[in-house]
């Protein structure tokens, strides 16, 4: 009996001392104070965020006071906590100066030059998560004209349509050096619609670059170029000329493929061959060139002269729709004299010779930028000779950038 009654009064306390959970039930199980007591003060579960939204903080260039600025200058912008909202640009007279972000937002770049040897007064405002805005101002002075300039051209032209394998090209005299061609570069501005992103490749003399997409440009693309380089330092003391601009529109695609085993030209439009033309090519002394080239300019009438540059060989003749495929002097032109030749043998002095009639209608149906391919002639095109960025890979090509190519672009 003793064993039984120490059994049920142990039994007692453990019903005393552990708390019971009811399922459903709203009220708190009971809880022994000396357990309570030890536990020490209650606490929420889930405490609210007490931390304060932190201000913008901005910081822009160039510094306040600092003369002799070029007159391509961009309101450098720095900023953490929030984001810039607003960028004004005044000069000496008050006037405010258009411009636009870039698209990392690092900077806010002019829509033209700045004026030589003007003050010029920037406010910049930032705002944070809340709503809250921190304002950085400064002032600055641009610098004289320069004493040497780069001389740069721009092969595009407003309200111009070109075929699908036009690229952007633009020229500079001197050169640029390796080590100033990223500058150059991220003032090189180009737009595409629909967007078609590509990059810029550099000749390795540094006397022209490209732009292209890695595919051919879409039918009806509009192509929006700002070549921002007046006034931009270029190296060796040399500041940019001038600032050069142009929106053109991208037309049908047409293609021409020349076969040097056929002796035959196929002509595509949209993929569709509509017409294929006999043609002769250069003869062995004079081959022409293998590789695909675009079409550079037309001349429905012109002279060929090489009496300067070769006075025993040399010849002068008339021509007619001459269409330019490379600086060294590759033609499609019309040639009468070969006619018997056009379809069996290559007689040419490297052109790509075709019968009156065909020169006509080829002529009327092509558009500067063009895509002109020519394979086995055994003569490799030499890269720059004529507007070359397609006889490369994409890959091979966009490796003649100074700056890194955009990761979905591989």
């Amino acid at each position: 009996m003793a064993d039984i009654r120490r059994c049920v009064a142990t039994l007692l306390t453990l019903a005393v001392t552990v708390p019971l959970a009811a399922c459903g039930d709203d009220k708190p199980a009971f809880t022994d104070p000396a357990v309570a007591a030890s536990a020490g003060p209650a606490t929420s579960a889930l405490p609210e965020s007490t931390t304060a939204a932190l201000p913008a903080t901005l910081s822009v260039t160039p510094a306040a006071g600092k003369k002799n600025v070029p007159v391509s200058a961009e309101i450098g912008l720095k900023v953490s906590n929030g984001e810039v909202t607003s960028v004004k640009l005044t000069d000496s007279s008050g006037k405010a100066v258009a411009g636009t972000l870039r698209d990392d937002k690092s900077s806010w770049v002019p829509s033209k030059p700045l004026k030589t040897k003007q003050t010029y007064a920037a406010e910049v405002t930032a705002t944070a998560a809340d709503g809250s805005a921190t304002t950085a101002k400064t002032t600055f002075t641009t610098m004289g004209a320069p004493g040497k300039r780069t001389g740069t051209g721009l092969y595009l032209f407003n309200d111009h349509t070109y075929g699908v394998a036009m690229p952007v090209v633009v020229e500079f005299n001197p050169g640029i050096k390796k080590a100033d061609r990223a500058a150059v570069q991220k003032r090189m501005f180009v737009e595409t619609t629909p967007a078609q992103p590509g990059t810029w490749s550099w000749t390795s003399s540094g006397t022209a670059a490209y732009y292209r997409a890695p595919e051919y440009w879409q039918t009806g693309t509009k192509i929006k170029v700002r070549i921002a380089v007046g006034g931009l330092p270029t190296g060796n003391g040399y500041y940019g000329d001038k600032d050069r601009a142009a929106t053109s529109t991208i037309g049908r695609k047409l293609e021409m493929k020349v076969d040097n085993k056929t002796k035959k030209m196929t002509v595509l439009r949209d993929g569709k061959v509509i017409k294929t033309l006999p043609v002769s090519l250069g003869k062995s002394s004079t081959p022409s060139s293998s590789g695909t080239m675009v079409v550079i300019e037309k001349m429905a009438q012109t002279v060929f002269d090489t009496t300067d540059t070769d006075p025993s060989n040399g010849y002068k003749v008339d021509i007619q729709y001459a269409q330019r495929l490379t600086w060294s002097g590759q033609y499609i032109h019309s040639a009468p004299w070969s006619t018997y030749a056009q379809g069996r043998q290559n007689v040419s002095h490297g052109c790509v010779n075709v019968s009156p009639s065909n020169a006509k209608w080829l002529f009327d149906k092509t558009l500067v930028g063009d895509p002109v391919t020519v394979k086995g002639t055994g003569d490799k095109l030499d890269y720059g000779n004529g507007w070359t960025p397609w006889d490369v890979s994409w890959e091979k090509f966009a490796q003649g950038s100074a700056l890194p190519v955009p990761a979905e672009l591989g």
